[in-house]
């Protein structure tokens, strides 16, 4: 079906088409307006809608704000539309909702680890998530015309050894691009309900805290110390776990993310024509320094560091490719 049949065939022929800005992956996203109604229509080269509107469906079943699907084919969905507050922009606009709007989304994650994850997801063992690093090796420092040899190995076996000992044990449903872009805040809702959640098509069976990571060391935005700390502390009063477990487990997976993130954004602006995720490296570099300097990592550290140049401004200056 073409994309003006299928909006005809549910009333948006004639609708406002704006196009909104999208993700690190090829789907778009338009927001349709028609009078006083409005909705999203997703539009996913990938034909795998139906994965989003059953993960949506789960996150409904629990009480979370997933948007509703009114209309589907495997490559075209209408969503309903949450509007444009997102959590990034409204605590960029009124710093002092920060911490709240922060506490809100921790909330959302304390909530699901009492929810079990869909028996069907692909799970992120250590094994799985160390292999998920590759692309800072075969795309982040290629880019930077560094060479791992045989780091790339060294590098993921001590990750993964790492976070076999000190990960939770249990599985929990894992969003995956937990960050203050991706949730949308809705005051006029109670609860959980207030974090209006997206994008979470990738998500995976995984580790508590790997979302908390993802939310706090956000590549998109500084999420100022005062917010952090007081996130951390929220999350450890509500989820009922100690400080001693959880911090170790969460610089290993804040390594784990952001070295693969490095690869993404190299290879998004390498291949894709998408070069403002360059700008975004060194934020992520700094969260991975952060992280390479706490105890759990004393021994990655010095292989990261043999391997990884800093990311400098000439470094990461888009470079033509054959």
């Amino acid at each position: 079906m073409t994309l003006d049949s299928f909006l005809n065939a549910h009333g948006w022929a004639d609708a406002d088409r704006q196009p909104l800005a999208g993700d690190a992956s090829s789907r778009r996203y338009i927001r349709l307006c028609s009078g006083a109604k409005r909705a999203i229509l997703m539009i996913d080269p990938q034909g795998d809608t139906a994965r989003f509107a059953r993960l949506a469906d789960v996150l409904q079943s629990v009480g979370l704000s997933a948007p509703g699907v009114f209309a589907a084919t495997p490559d075209l969905m209408l969503l309903e539309d949450f509007g444009d507050a997102q959590v990034a922009r409204v605590a960029n606009e009124q710093p002092k909702l920060e911490t709240t709007l922060y506490a809100a989304a921790t909330d959302v994650l304390c909530h699901l680890e009492t929810r079990p994850a869909p028996n069907d997801l692909v799970t992120a063992t250590p094994e799985y998530l160390g292999r998920m690093i590759e692309p800072a090796f075969t795309h982040y420092l290629p880019y930077l015309g560094a060479a791992p040899g045989t780091a790339a190995s060294d590098i993921t076996s001590c990750l993964t050894d790492l976070l076999a000992r000190h990960m939770p044990s249990e599985s929990v449903l894992v969003l995956r691009d937990y960050h203050a872009e991706n949730m949308i805040w809705l005051p006029e809702r109670d609860g959980v309900r207030r974090i209006g959640l997206l994008d979470f098509q990738d998500a995976l069976s995984g580790p508590p805290i790997y979302d908390l990571v993802s939310m706090l060391q956000d590549a998109r935005r500084d999420v100022s110390e005062t917010c952090q700390s007081l996130t951390l502390t929220h999350y450890l009063d509500r989820s009922g776990r100690d400080a001693a477990t959880v911090m170790p487990a969460f610089h290993l997976l804040g390594l784990q993310r952001n070295l693969r993130i490095l690869g993404i954004f190299a290879r998004l602006a390498a291949e894709r024509g998408k070069p403002g995720y360059l700008s975004l490296i060194p934020r992520v570099w700094a969260h991975i320094r952060t992280s390479l300097a706490t105890p759990v990592a004393k021994d990655l550290e010095p292989l990261v560091r043999r391997v990884f140049p800093e990311p400098t401004a000439d470094r990461l200056t888009l470079k033509a490719r054959p």
